[in-house]
């Protein structure tokens, strides 16, 4: 299939986990893809290698996206590559980092976590909104945790993802008139490497056993969502939060 054919994705965070998945799966149909990493350039250059022996085309972009000089050069790099329309970007990049309770982190704590989740997809948006147009898709990655306010120690992760499914609904409100869509997917346990640093086995076990299909989810299958919401078969949805949990909660 190439329903993407000539059309052109950015992926932050896409160098492992589900924005590899995401990269890949944007690549098999057909997008040319940005995949956008800061620390995960071994994953990066995997994922790009992998699109290439697909036949498809990618770069791979180091960029801080909550630095704002580094979302400029992300944005420059973009257009140099693949030029100046930009028709599917995924705001998947984002971390946890460590597991504090209100009277363990501080403002610097604080400012990482807010900053990764939420302001970087404030200004990645902000930046690349004026390269697109009518028929083509933000989805940014929410989680779970915004509806239930996540695991112990976790905050102020659940808060910057509370703030992104509130601002994803603000901005199909503000760009929908401008033909531009804004959705995000909300995962929930999904077997990555954020919970193989994060959570515990036993609290995994326990999770997934809770879920109405007995498992973890799996990174591709967020992807294919994804790909979902960026396609023309849901030119009538915006400013939904999907949830991808096993049915773990639902509304």
């Amino acid at each position: 299939m190439s329903q993407f054919k000539g059309k052109v994705a950015v992926v932050t965070g896409g160098g492992r986990d589900i924005g590899r998945a995401i990269s890949v799966a944007l690549a098999k149909e057909g997008a040319n893809v940005v995949v956008n990493y800061n620390s995960s350039e071994t994953g990066a250059n995997e994922t790009v290698a992998e699109i290439a022996a697909l036949g498809g085309k990618a770069i791979a972009v180091k960029a801080d996206v909550s630095n704002m000089n580094d979302i400029k050069s992300l944005k420059a790099r973009t257009v140099k590559a693949f030029g100046e329309e930009v028709h599917i970007l995924v705001n998947n990049a984002g971390g946890l980092f460590a597991r504090k309770t209100l009277q363990e982190f501080d403002d610097a704590f604080y400012d990482l976590v807010m900053n990764v989740n939420f302001k970087s997809t404030v200004f990645v948006m902000k930046a690349f909104v004026p390269l697109m147009g009518k028929g083509t898709s933000v989805i940014n990655l929410s989680s779970l945790a915004a509806r239930d306010g996540g695991g112990g120690g976790s905050s102020l992760y659940a808060s910057s993802k509370g703030a992104t499914t509130t601002f994803t609904r603000a901005m199909a409100k503000e760009l929908g008139p401008k033909g531009i869509r804004v959705n995000a997917v909300c995962p929930g346990l999904i077997g990555t490497k954020f919970h193989d640093d994060f959570t515990k086995d036993e609290i995994r076990v326990a999770v997934a056993g809770k879920t109405p299909v007995r498992r973890e989810g799996r990174a591709d299958e967020v992807a294919d969502l994804v790909v979902y919401l960026a396609s023309e078969k849901s030119t009538f949805v915006t400013g939904a939060n999907f949830d991808i949990n096993g049915g773990l909660a639902f509304s």
